[in-house]
């Protein structure tokens, strides 16, 4: 940690900085954001943790006037192990609700005792620790800007039961969650149920611009509608259908409405979304490794905040992806959505992509997909129904590519690019036309060579 760095962003209450550390004030017993509001503490009075986990850790209780549940969270690549980025993917999807940590440690390849030395080391927390927090904070956003029951939002977030939810807020915030309903200053969002407003917290600055021109782009028809002011698309989780929309929002937010029937599934859909608009990136720490190179200094002051776009869903992408070689951005959306709709599903809000398991044995020559894309995507989706490709983030992006390569008409160039759209920050698609002739001039672009392809395709443009 760079304490005079973070001591200067204190005191200006540097809002590029708000999620890449926490204060935690010893005269109070708080932890705080950079940019929280209240006076500013003495500096013997501060410290300074990496994670709203190591404050917590550490004693300490969050803030009621920064919230940092509403910080835009640490980039997973910041500073940390490439394990403990995988870990803190699948963490996300809720890994360790499903089981414990010997058996995340086992999806990733490495020993339980090592992989909490590595979140010990580079976290300052637990993987434990870690994934409570982050269920706290969650519980706490839902109880800010819902109006979920206490028993839905204990749910939501992956508490085992209400007394242990009830508990733990108890114990951390000395009151409880009826309480901090009570006293929070959130209006009714009045929404009806089964719908939910969430807002996204990010740091600036932000091109939405970017992101929505390329998210529009590459729209599969009937799944996804972008317009300049929103995307929005159709989403399947647990066998459940729903939706999600996406605006940009004032205050460094995104705004982020669901329609999902079942409330457990929240943390995992946010999460996703986040994903899909890299909310937890840091363009200042991209900028700054960036801006002495002579080819990208210029790209990253005419698009300040560019992000890498995500995705919703691994394998619906991969297809997206196969269709689209050697054919227009275009072209490659309208067979997607030809594809789409002959076999996927609809419902009142659009239609839902065709799962693996329904195009394993799809004659897909019958929308018109040439032959050989169509045994490549058989192929991508029979390995992937039987859990022989896994697109959750728990592979490292050499083993990923190892394993996506295997099939049939998939290449080094769509394993990057498949990578960079999961949320791999140095996947680098270097066979792409735009992207040929840097060389060796991308090693120096580690480890954010996706974000450098980012700005290298926007000043192809």
């Amino acid at each position: 940690m760079d304490l005079r760095a973070y001591q200067r962003a204190r005191l200006a209450r540097d809002p590029r900085f708000d999620g890449r550390f926490f204060i935690g004030v010893t005269s109070t017993g708080i932890y705080c954001r950079p940019i929280c509001p209240a006076p500013t503490a003495l500096e013997k009075n501060v410290r300074y943790f990496p994670t709203a986990a190591a404050a917590a850790e550490a004693g300490f209780r969050p803030c009621l006037r920064c919230r940092p549940e509403a910080s835009p969270g640490t980039p997973a690549w910041l500073g940390t192990s490439a394990t403990v980025s995988r870990a803190l993917k699948l963490i996300g999807e809720s890994a360790l609700d499903d089981a414990g940590v010997d058996r995340l440690a086992e999806r990733l390849g490495i020993g339980a005792r090592h992989l909490r030395r590595l979140f010990l080391r580079y976290l300052g927390a637990t993987p434990v620790a870690v994934a409570q927090t982050r269920r706290v904070h969650f519980a706490k956003n839902l109880i800010d800007e819902t109006d979920l029951s206490m028993t839905q939002i204990a749910l939501a977030a992956g508490f085992g039961s209400v007394r242990r939810f009830n508990a733990t807020f108890h114990n951390l915030y000395g009151r409880t969650p009826s309480d901090l309903r009570k006293a929070s200053s959130r209006t009714s969002n009045g929404h009806e149920p089964g719908s939910y407003t969430v807002r996204l917290g990010y740091r600036p600055p932000y091109d939405w611009n970017s992101m929505i021109s390329f998210l529009a782009a590459r729209a599969i028809p009937g799944v996804e509608t972008v317009t300049p002011e929103e995307y929005r698309r159709t989403i399947r989780i647990d066998g459940r259908a729903g939706t999600i929309a996406v605006r940009a929002a004032p205050k460094n937010y995104l705004a982020l409405e669901i329609r999902y029937p079942d409330p457990a599934a929240l943390f995992r859909i946010v999460e996703r979304v986040r994903r899909i608009f890299d909310a937890a990136a840091d363009p200042s720490e991209i900028a700054r490794n960036f801006e002495r190179d002579v080819r990208l200094a210029p790209l990253v002051r005419a698009y300040p905040g560019l992000r890498v776009p995500g995705c919703w869903d691994g394998f619906e992408m991969t297809v997206r992806a196969i269709l689209g070689q050697q054919v227009s951005v275009k072209g490659a959306s309208t067979m997607a959505g030809r594809v789409a709709a002959a076999f996927g599903s609809t419902n009142e809000d659009g239609v839902l992509f065709p799962l693996p398991e329904s195009l394993a044995e799809a004659d897909l020559t019958q929308v018109g997909v040439t032959r050989q894309r169509a045994q490549s995507i058989r192929a991508l989706a029979a390995a992937t129904a039987r859990g022989e490709i896994a697109f959750n983030g728990s592979l490292d992006p050499a083993e990923f590519e190892r394993q996506i390569t295997h099939i049939p008409g998939i290449g080094p160039w769509t394993a990057q690019y498949v990578a960079m759209r999961l949320g791999e920050s140095d996947a680098f698609p270097a066979g792409d036309l735009y992207l040929r002739d840097v060389g060796r001039e991308s090693e120096t672009w580690r480890p954010w060579r996706a974000y450098a392809a980012m700005y290298l395709w926007k000043g192809s443009q």
